[in-house]
């Protein structure tokens, strides 16, 4: 089991549910140090004041918040203490709403809720109330210096934590949009034609991060002692003529996926199928 990031309580109602909070997700960066060239030696970086020009030790460095141009508010680690005191080491459930009319663009990251000792039969009863639902919790929390909206849901059998962005955190896409553009037919028909050639079910274990896998390739390679050549690739260009482009690559697609209209009748079928037992559980 990972180790725990925080503990507290799920709050419903007068109901409390001890819980423990795990990464769900385990990013599989590479991490690279810098190195200095010469002599194999790890860069290291140094606090120091701007005005003394000098490094500053641990103990005299504050957190301040610029309430004006040059003038700042010092905060101590008790000052963030009680800002915290409101709803500290709880989760506080808002609200139960559609899990579907969540956009997705709130989520952030996703964590486990998994029971405290001995809080196995209330966490359970959540769980099972949830699911019978089909809702999920939106709540508030406070962790690592600021509060949170997250959004609560139920995954085989566990409770998930997606930590949430504000509504005020996001950013209109009102000026990025590319407007009232007029759209050819026929165009349009081949288009639907190409995302037709390439629909399938989601299955996330047939994508690969290609770039790591290569990365580590040259590594092993260097790490030999063999040279790496870098095949340089073209810009892809914008196509002059774009129906062109369309018959071109209806063209290179066909027969290299599976299969159009009736594969995806099968999976509207199936979609209907499932969708009620969906919903029952709370998930996506």
């Amino acid at each position: 089991m990972p180790r725990a990031i925080w503990t507290g309580s799920i709050s419903f109602g007068l109901v409390n549910v001890p819980v423990r909070m795990h990464s769900a997700i385990d990013e599989q960066d590479l991490d690279f140090d810098l190195i200095h060239e010469k002599d194999g030696g790890h860069i290291g970086y140094q606090k120091y004041c701007k005005l003394e020009d000098d490094v500053v030790p641990t103990d005299e460095i504050v957190k301040g918040y610029e309430v004006e141009k040059g003038e700042y508010v010092y905060l101590s680690a008790d000052d963030f203490q009680a800002a915290e005191a409101e709803n500290h080491k709880t989760i506080d459930i808002r609200d139960f709403v559609p899990y579907e009319e969540i956009d997705p663009i709130y989520f952030e990251r996703t964590y486990y809720l998994g029971p405290q000792e001995g809080a196995e039969r209330v966490y359970a009863l959540l769980v099972r109330a949830m699911e019978e639902s089909g809702l999920a919790a939106i709540a508030t929390y406070v962790l690592r210096d600021r509060q949170h909206l997250g959004c609560l849901r139920i995954r085989d059998g566990v409770i998930l934590l997606e930590k949430m962005f504000f509504a005020d955190e996001i950013r209109p896409g009102d000026e990025i949009a590319p407007g009232d553009v007029e759209v050819d037919e026929r165009e349009l028909e081949m288009a639907a034609q190409l995302i037709d050639r390439f629909a399938g079910t989601f299955e996330p274990e047939q994508y690969e991060d290609t770039y790591r896998a290569r990365l580590l390739e040259i590594v092993e390679a260097k790490r030999k002692g063999e040279e790496v050549h870098v095949e340089r690739t073209k810009e892809p260009e914008e196509p002059g003529d774009l129906l062109a482009a369309l018959r071109a690559s209806l063209e290179a697609t066909k027969g290299g996926r599976a299969a159009g209209r009736s594969a995806r009748g099968k999976r509207a079928s199936a979609k209907s199928e499932r969708k009620p037992k969906r919903r029952a559980a709370g998930k996506r």
